[in-house]
């Protein structure tokens, strides 16, 4: 009799239903259903290439262009690292290439500005050498964007010849040249498949507004980064949601 009991209460337990035992029925859920919201907490790298417009020259730090970019990218939900900026006032294109040797620097970004060129210029150095050297400069940016060139953005050159420094030089010429190299780098850039951001035009809206003018009369206040990063923010938005 008992052995017919116990037969009969291992029958009854396996015919209870999820309702009458939840704990049972209960499913550890897939490993993509922890990972749905992931995307938000994605943690993203950007280097930044150039020169004094690049570094920030007689701004504070935290107006810099690239820091204003940072800003507005986490501000948008993006999990940013702080920017690694390698630039120094003055730079040429050869200059800017050797720097990078001997940085340390990741293996690869998840996005990367170049804005170089304008020393170039100012030194005298042709058109011709400037487009070599800078085609050099845009694929060393693409290799560090894991070789993806479209999560590279070339800034065009602005035109210092607006600025009261450069209004006591020749700012026919300047305005000439600048836009010569701009019009080499642009080429360059489409050739090779990446993004162009223009913000020449915004550079010589200083010419009538003087704040837009950093102090020592030559370089980009944080204003006019501020409005360079308004026209740089929606391309970088798209590099780095392209990425989540």
């Amino acid at each position: 009799m008992s052995r017919i009991l116990f037969i009969f209460l291992i029958f009854a337990g396996l015919a209870c239903t999820d309702k009458e035992n939840p704990v049972i029925m209960n499913v550890i859920p897939e490993p993509s259903e922890f990972n749905e919201n992931d995307n938000q907490d994605s943690t993203f790298y950007y280097l930044a290439l150039g020169d004094s417009y690049t570094i920030g020259e007689s701004v504070e730090e935290n107006e810099r262009f690239p820091v204003q970019l940072v800003t507005q990218l986490k501000a948008a939900g993006f999990g940013m690292q702080p920017a690694k900026i390698v630039a120094r006032t003055g730079w040429t294109t050869d200059e800017l290439a050797a720097a990078i040797e001997n940085e340390n620097l990741k293996e690869s970004y998840n996005l990367v500005t170049l804005l170089i060129g304008v020393n170039n210029q100012y030194r005298g150095r042709g058109a011709d050498d400037y487009r070599g050297e800078f085609r050099n400069n845009l694929q060393t940016a693409i290799k560090y964007a894991g070789n993806k060139a479209q999560n590279v953005i070339v800034i065009s050159i602005p035109d210092y010849g607006v600025t009261p420094f450069g209004q006591n030089l020749n700012p026919e010429k300047i305005a000439k040249e600048i836009d010569e190299y701009n019009a080499i780098n642009f080429q360059e850039t489409l050739q090779a498949n990446a993004r162009y951001v223009e913000i020449t035009a915004i550079s010589r809206e200083a010419l009538n507004d003087e704040m837009l003018v950093a102090s020592d009369g030559l370089h980009p206040s944080g204003e006019m980064y501020r409005r360079w990063v308004d026209k740089i923010l929606s391309e970088a938005k798209e590099i780095l949601e392209n990425q989540k």
